[in-house]
């Protein structure tokens, strides 16, 4: 659903920035409660496993394939601020390096892939837990609901916005029927993607997940004939080492989906894709500016293997998106902690 320079007009694609900027930069604050020194290395490689899953486009209807928009897996595994930041630096990475989603449309497609399929999906996952049972399997059935609910949402959005925006005198009715129809379509491939993730972290890692915090009660201890509270301390060299086993089998599983899956996605053109070239609302469409890049179009320009080519390029940006996404969130996490001393300091003094 990248929406390319040239569907929406300059003052609502300005509007959707502005809107983009306000956002971050709430997610920027929020992203600070929601990290810890367990999770701010998780969130960079969500990013990085949201960038290589959305390679991977799946058949949903004839001639129309659909792909993960991500904000549902991303909030639920590290929190909704930090789902906002998860996604936007996939957009990001995706604009620049791979002219995949218009530089002038980034607040469009922040505000769209990113803003509302978190905050939707968010609201709907926690509604549910809270009237499923307290038990793993629930986290998994909110994720999957959550994460269907989100992709129809972000096409009614899209549809707003090109109802405000759009470049072509297009039937507004039509244009929400066909996006909201094979979104609906696309969003059970999301649901699939999202609750087998959540539940597999769940499995080996459940305290890693963000909304499953809460879930686990406390564990008691009898103590002279008395219940007390369990120690919730957990060995530090084990806690690590468990850690790192998730993060390397996370990257290692982003790379290979990147590198060599992504070789078998379907070549047919996404839902907006679709939708826009039979409705006609891609008429006006626009030059990418880094359409000549040397991985524009997810191949490493002058390697004529598709094969390799393909794949080499969807190495590089999980690297460089897992780079990217660990660097902001170490920086946020490193600045909580330095506004924890702060708040400490008079304290010791």
């Amino acid at each position: 659903m990248h929406v390319p320079d040239g569907f929406i007009n300059a003052p609502v694609s300005a509007v959707t920035g502005v809107v983009a900027a306000g956002a971050i930069a709430v997610s920027l604050r929020g992203a600070r409660r929601e990290l810890d020194e367990r999770t701010a290395p998780l969130a960079g490689l969500v990013a990085a496993f949201i960038f290589a899953v959305q390679m991977l486009n799946f058949p949903v209807a004839a001639g129309t394939s659909g792909h993960l928009l991500g904000g549902a897996l991303a909030a639920i595994l590290v929190g909704p601020c930090t789902g906002v930041l998860c996604v936007s630096v996939v957009l990001l990475m995706q604009g620049i390096l791979f002219a995949d989603g218009g530089l002038t449309a980034l607040g469009v497609n922040i505000t769209d892939m990113a803003i509302v399929t978190t905050v939707v999906s968010y609201a709907v996952f926690r509604g549910l837990v809270k009237v499923l049972p307290r038990k793993r399997r629930s986290i998994t059935v909110a994720a999957f609901v959550s994460a269907l609910l989100s992709v129809p949402a972000a096409a009614v959005a899209f549809t707003l916005i090109y109802a405000i925006g759009g470049t072509t005198d297009v039937a507004i009715s039509k244009v929400a029927t066909a996006m909201i129809g094979v979104h609906v379509l696309i969003g059970i491939g999301e649901a699939a993607i999202t609750a087998l993730t959540v539940g597999a972290v769940i499995a080996v890692r459940p305290d890693l997940v963000y909304g499953a915090r809460g879930l686990q009660q406390q564990l008691k201890l009898r103590v002279n004939g008395e219940l007390v509270d369990a120690p919730t301390t957990v060995a530090p060299v084990a806690g690590r080492s468990s850690h790192r086993k998730v993060w390397i089998t996370g990257l290692v599983t982003s790379l290979v989906l990147a590198g060599f899956v992504s070789f078998y996605a379907s070549a047919s053109p996404d839902g907006l894709e679709k939708v826009a070239k039979d409705k006609g609302i891609d008429q006006r469409v626009e030059k990418h500016a880094t359409e000549d890049s040397p991985l524009a179009g997810y191949g490493v320009k002058d390697i004529s293997d598709a094969r390799i080519s393909g794949g080499l390029a969807g190495v590089i940006g999980v690297g460089v998106t897992v780079v990217a996404g660990s660097g902001v969130f170490w920086a946020i996490r490193r600045r909580r902690s330095a506004d924890a001393s702060a708040v400490s300091l008079p304290e010791s003094v």
